[in-house]
C-alpha cells in the first residue's frame, strides 16, 4: 500500500524504529509497516525477525534483533522465553538518533534509547501478558501458576519502571489511554491505527446475503462462544472466519446453521464483509480494527458496549451495542440490527475516521510537538 505524507512530516529527523517482535503480518505490523514507508532509512530493533513472515517493505530496512534470534524454536515459542523479553530489550543499543518510535504491547517500549534522543512509544497496550488475559497465554493449570504469578509481578514491576524511557506515549484509543494512566501514572496523546479505507470498501451493487460474519482469532477473551450459543438458539446462518485454540470446542458447539472458514485471503474477506448482513463484535478490544473494516465495506456492526468498539462504533447510525455478555443480550441486539435499513455510504464515510491518512497526520502532528515544543 503506497501512502502519502504531509508536508509537516519530519523528513530531516535520524529515526529509529522498535517493534517486539516480527513473526507475521498483524495490525501492529501494519503500523510499523506505515511507519517504514515514512522513515525508509529507520533502521529496526527487535527481540526477533522471521524474514519469511513480514513484507518486502519491512525486511528492506536494517534490522537489529536480541540473541533471542539464537534460541532454538524461539519463531514457533517465543512466548514461552518471556521471563527473557526484559534482558533482551536491554540488550540492544541503538545508535545515536534524533528520535526512537517504539510500537508496542510488550517491551519495545522499554528499550532505553541513545543519549540525546526522544522516545515516542505508539502503544497497543501496556504489557498485555503481564497486566491482563492471563490465562488466554497460560492457561488455568494451578501448578503453573504457582510459577507464573511471582515472574508476572516482577515483569510488572519492571514494566512499570522502564515507562520513564518513554517520553511520549501514544495510545491506539482512549481505552488504552486509560490504562497507560492506571498502568504507568502517565497521559498520552491518542492516535487511532491506521485502516485501509480505499481496499475495504462497499459492493456497488449494494448487494447482501442472508448471513452474519464474524472476523476474529478464536481464543477464550474474544468470546466467541457467546455467539456460537447465541446462534445456536436463534438458528440464524453465522460465518466464523478464523482459527485459534478453541477451533475445536467451538465446532464441537456449534450447530449446522454455523460455517468454519478458518484462513482467508483479504479478497475473500473482502466479499465476506460485503455479503454479509451484519459483523458481530462480541468481546472487549483495545480498538478493534476489524469493525472499522466491516463498516468500510458497508456493514454494521453489533458489538459489547466496552473498550475500543464504543469509540468506532456509532450506536444508531453504524451499529448496535449490547450491555451483558449473555447470548440473551447479544440475541436481542442482532435481532433489533438485522431489522434495520443501514446506508453503505453513511457506513463507508464513518469508517475514514480511522483512515490511514489522518493516522500520518496524528503522528507527524505528534512528532511536531515533541520536537519543537
Amino acid at each position: 500500500m503506497s501512502v502519502e505524507f504531509p508536508s509537516n512530516w519530519p523528513r530531516d529527523l535520524k529515526v529509529q524504529l522498535c517493534h517486539d517482535w516480527l513473526s507475521g503480518m498483524r495490525g501492529g505490523e501494519r503500523v510499523l509497516e506505515i511507519l517504514c514507508q515514512g522513515f525508509p532509512e529507520a533502521p529496526i530493533y527487535t527481540l526477533l525477525s522471521n524474514p519469511d513472515a513480514i513484507s518486502e517493505t519491512i525486511k528492506s530496512h536494517p534490522i537489529h534483533t536480541s540473541w533471542l534470534q539464537n534460541l532454538p524454536g524461539i519463531n514457533q515459542h517465543y512466548r514461552s522465553y518471556l521471563p527473557l523479553f526484559p534482558a533482551a530489550i536491554n540488550s540492544l543499543t541503538p545508535a545515536p538518533a534524533d528520535i526512537l518510535i517504539s510500537t508496542s504491547h510488550c517491551v519495545a517500549k522499554s528499550l532505553r534509547p541513545h543519549p540525546g534522543a526522544l522516545h515516542i512509544s505508539y502503544c497497543f497496550t501496556p504489557m498485555r501478558y503481564a497486566w491482563l488475559f492471563y490465562e488466554e497465554y497460560f492457561g488455568s493449570n494451578p501448578a503453573k501458576a504457582l510459577i507464573i504469578k511471582p515472574i508476572l509481578a516482577a515483569l510488572r514491576r519492571w514494566d512499570r519502571a522502564t515507562s520513564d524511557r518513554v517520553d511520549r506515549f501514544v495510545a491506539i484509543s482512549q481505552h488504552v489511554r486509560q490504562r497507560i494512566r492506571h498502568c504507568y501514572d502517565r497521559d498520552a496523546d491518542v492516535v487511532y491505527p491506521p485502516v485501509n479505507t480505499h481496499m475495504w470498501t462497499p459492493d456497488p451493487s449494494g448487494a447482501k446475503g442472508e448471513f452474519d460474519l464474524i472476523v476474529s482469532a478464536l481464543v477464550p477473551y474474544k468470546r466467541i462462544d457467546l455467539a456460537v450459543t447465541a446462534y445456536n438458539r436463534s438458528g440464524y446462518p453465522l460465518t466464523i472466519v478464523g482459527v485459534g485454540g478453541q477451533l475445536a470446542s467451538l465446532r464441537q458447539m456449534a450447530g449446522d446453521n454455523i460455517t468454519f472458514l478458518e484462513r482467508q485471503s483479504d479478497d475473500d474477506i473482502l466479499e465476506l464483509y460485503r455479503r454479509s448482513r451484519l459483523l458481530v463484535f462480541p468481546g472487549e478490544e483495545d480498538f478493534g480494527i476489524v469493525p472499522v473494516e466491516a463498516q468500510s465495506c458497508g456493514t454494521p456492526v453489533v458489538a459489547y458496549r466496552k473498550g475500543g468498539a464504543t469509540e468506532t462504533v456509532v450506536e444508531d447510525q453504524t451499529g448496535v451495542f449490547f450491555d451483558a455478555q449473555t447470548p440473551e443480550a447479544l440475541q436481542e441486539a442482532v435481532e433489533q440490527c438485522g431489522q434495520r435499513e443501514w446506508d453503505a455510504t453513511t457506513l463507508h464515510s464513518h469508517a475514514e475516521r480511522f483512515g490511514v491518512a489522518n493516522f500520518i497526520q496524528g503522528m507527524a502532528d505528534v512528532i511536531q510537538k515533541v520536537t519543537v515544543g
